[in-house]
């Protein structure tokens, strides 16, 4: 195992990692990434990998300009993360709605290898008007 794969150190990657995805900064996200990494949300259907991931996120924060994500648990361990949140945002209809997810995350010399995404995003909780 790289030093950089320290469970406490990647506990900290993880919280700036989510700080860049609430501030929807794109080039903030994309340099804890290691090359070729895969970004893969299996309740969506959606991959991308490599270069292709920049524009995918990219693709999520247009139509989703009030995507945030609130932390409720974080587990490390030396060389990965899993991370438990609750997502918030605007749907189509104008409605404020969240859901619960879960990332897991492998590292490699302190870079995310992957994200791999599971949440309830096909069902989520409505919270009212936007």
């Amino acid at each position: 195992m790289n030093g950089r794969d320290a469970a406490a150190d990647l506990r900290r990657t993880i919280e700036r990692y989510s700080e860049a995805w609430n501030a929807q900064d794109v080039d903030a996200i994309l340099s804890f990434h290691a090359p070729g990494m895969v970004f893969h949300n299996h309740t969506a259907g959606e991959r991308a990998e490599g270069d292709a991931v920049g524009p995918h996120i990219a693709g999520i924060f247009e139509r989703n300009p009030d995507l945030r994500f609130t932390g409720r648990r974080t587990y490390a361990c030396d060389g990965l993360v899993v991370s438990e949140w609750t997502a918030t945002a605007t749907n189509r209809d104008g409605e404020r709605v969240e859901w619960d997810g879960v990332d897991v995350f492998p590292f490699e010399n302190g870079l995310i290898a992957r994200k791999d995404v599971y949440s309830t995003s096909h069902a989520p909780r409505v919270l009212g008007e936007g």
